[in-house]
């Protein structure tokens, strides 16, 4: 199927009237996660209004035989638009500050966890709002309700990184400090009080908030707003 399908995300606040302009699909009644048809340059066209970047979005998939004469419509309507092609790097960036997580990198689903340690439920990957423990019997509810019950041990959580901080350690080596182009997916070590409580797993500057932003597991308490911690630091002895 990869090679008889194409994709394309269309993303960002105007994508909506972008596509209107050239796309004949009842855009109107499209809720999230939902799709519906249409044509686009006289081609065929799913339209699912999902993407992965937190802003108004949609994902575009035809036959791969048709993927240039849409690209072009999309490109020569997005003039009007000021449209730019992006590509992983940028999407990268972008799930980030939205708070996205990427499934073997953030976390790790169930059927590929090799220790128990890899497996995270919902309230851990900060989805308890997806929750809903009255709604009737379902597969691990048992093991939720006791979560819930006695609190998670851990969450997945967003890091804002001093910049003041990160010119320190490059001056103790005698290096200037560099704002990182794309996405790191190494994992880093958190520390709290010289002992580590979690890691960094998504790090990446925010071109939006200026920022040094990452992703990151942290135990409880420290994953609590406004907790205070060491990334890219040495535990004391």
């Amino acid at each position: 199927m990869s090679e008889q399908i194409a994709a394309l995300a269309l993303q960002g606040p105007t994508s909506a009237k972008l596509l209107r302009t050239i796309c004949d699909a009842p855009l109107d009644a499209l809720k999230y996660f939902r799709a519906t048809s249409g044509t686009i340059a006289d081609v065929l066209v799913d339209i699912s209004r999902t993407g992965y970047t937190g802003d108004l979005g949609y994902e575009i998939w035809l036959p791969a035989s048709g993927a240039l004469p849409v690209w072009d419509a999309i490109v020569s309507a997005g003039a009007q638009f000021d449209l730019h092609p992006t590509g992983m790097l940028a999407l990268d960036v972008a799930r980030i500050e939205a708070g996205l997580l990427l499934i073997d990198v953030d976390f790790h689903g169930s059927k590929k966890a090799v220790i128990e340690s890899q497996k995270y439920s919902p309230y851990e990957l900060g989805f308890s709002r997806l929750v809903d423990l009255g709604k009737g019997q379902f597969i691990g509810r048992a093991a939720l309700i006791d979560e819930h019950r006695r609190g998670h041990a851990r969450q997945i959580a967003g890091l804002e990184v001093e910049w003041t901080d990160v010119e320190t350690l490059y001056d103790a080596v005698g290096l200037p400090p560099t704002a990182p182009a794309g996405t790191s997916r190494v994992a880093v070590p958190v520390y709290a009080g010289g002992k580590q409580v979690g890691r960094a797993t998504s790090t990446a500057w925010s071109t939006t908030l200026k920022k040094l932003i990452a992703l990151a597991t942290i135990d409880r308490p420290h994953f609590a707003i406004g907790t205070r911690g060491d990334l890219l630091a040495t535990p004391a002895p």
